[in-house]
C-alpha cells in the first residue's frame, strides 16, 4: 500500500469521525457535550485540511504515488 493510498484512507476515516461527532452533537440535549462534539468536529475538519495538503504534496513530489 502506498503512502498516497494510506493518506486517502486516513482522510476518509477522519471525515467519518467528524460526521459522527456532528451527529452526536445533534443527538444530545447536554449543551456542554454538544459544544465539545462540535469543537472536536471542527478540529477534525482542520486535520482533514492538513492531511489533504500533505497528500497533494506527496502526489506532486512522488509521481509513483499518483493513482
Amino acid at each position: 500500500m502506498t503512502v498516497s493510498t494510506k493518506l486517502q484512507q486516513t482522510i476518509a476515516a477522519t471525515e467519518g469521525v467528524a460526521a459522527n461527532l456532528r451527529q452526536f452533537a445533534l443527538d444530545t440535549e447536554d449543551q456542554q457535550a454538544k459544544e465539545m462534539f462540535n469543537q472536536t468536529a471542527r478540529y477534525m475538519d482542520n486535520t482533514v485540511v492538513m492531511l489533504k495538503s500533505r497528500l497533494q504534496y506527496v502526489q506532486q513530489e512522488e509521481p509513483q504515488y499518483r493513482q
